[in-house]
């Protein structure tokens, strides 16, 4: 029996031993010319300032064809059936693109978003409904820091379909707030102190000015609207800073914040 075995791996390697080898060889000149091939088309995609992220996915999209194919071509030297492989595989691949719609359509809204930037890493922006400051723009993900310090992961789908608000592309926001007083309180002095208060505040731009206006006589009160420019990381501490310091000087100006009241009349009906 071993006789028999033996005989027939000299019949085979005498039949198929160099195509083996040849297969061998092709498989390790094609993966060191395919590597040699990959770096090469990454650094260009460098040089044409393509997105570091689409420049490594597209890398590796590249390496893997190229590989597929000498695998391919070596299979085929030793010769097995590579018609009924490349099938195969391309059937699989249909049934893959079906079974992950979502996930291509993220990947495809990625490529968009990359390419064209509409918000970059460290910007504060609204997308999907979601408010916080970009950490990461990946493929299929961009990841959101909250100002809770939470992480908030956005898939890209969702993101090209809804409205996308930037509030760093323009280097500063405008701080829209709203204070009201009473009526009975003096209108033009109120106005005056929300402007000194805006003028004193820390991270307050002034150009362009801050302003102070009436915004409506409500129900119960005089709204103002109070619209200070600021630097994005200045956002948050003149929004709490600025809500303070209005209740202090209003108090301390003996100036009343309005809160939403009735009046209730009890009339007496004859016995």
């Amino acid at each position: 029996m071993d006789g028999d075995v033996l005989a027939t791996l000299q019949a085979w390697l005498a039949q198929y031993g160099l195509r083996l080898l040849g297969a061998i060889a092709i498989f390790f000149i094609g993966r060191i010319a395919v590597q040699w091939a990959t770096n090469l088309a990454r650094k260009a995609m460098e040089r044409s300032n393509l997105d570091k992220t689409l420049a490594n996915f597209a890398s590796s999209m590249l390496y893997y064809a190229m590989l597929a194919v000498v695998v391919v071509a070596a299979l085929n030297l030793i010769g097995f059936e590579t018609t009924s492989i490349v099938a195969v595989f391309g059937a699989a691949t249909l049934a893959i693109g079906f079974a992950l719609q979502d996930s291509l359509s993220n990947f495809a809204s990625g490529v968009m978003i990359i390419l064209f930037r509409p918000y970059q890493i460290g910007d504060l922006v609204e997308i999907a409904g979601t408010f916080g400051t970009v950490q990461d723009v990946r493929i299929v993900n961009t990841i959101l820091t909250s100002p809770e310090n939470k992480k908030i992961i956005v898939p890209n789908g969702s993101i090209l379909g809804d409205n996308i608000v930037n509030y760093s592309a323009n280097g500063h926001v405008r701080l829209d707030m709203v204070f009201g007083i009473g009526y009975d309180d003096d209108l033009l002095q109120a106005k005056t102190l929300l402007l000194e208060i805006l003028e004193e505040q820390e991270g307050v731009m002034e150009l362009p000015p801050p302003t102070v206006t009436v915004l409506e006589l409500a129900d119960s009160s005089v709204n103002f609207a109070v619209r200070p420019h600021v630097k994005i990381p200045d956002y948050w501490n003149v929004y709490f800073t600025t809500h303070e310091q209005v209740k202090l000087r209003f108090d301390a100006a003996g100036i009343s914040i309005p809160y939403p009241q009735q009046d209730i009349h009890v009339q007496q009906m004859p016995v």
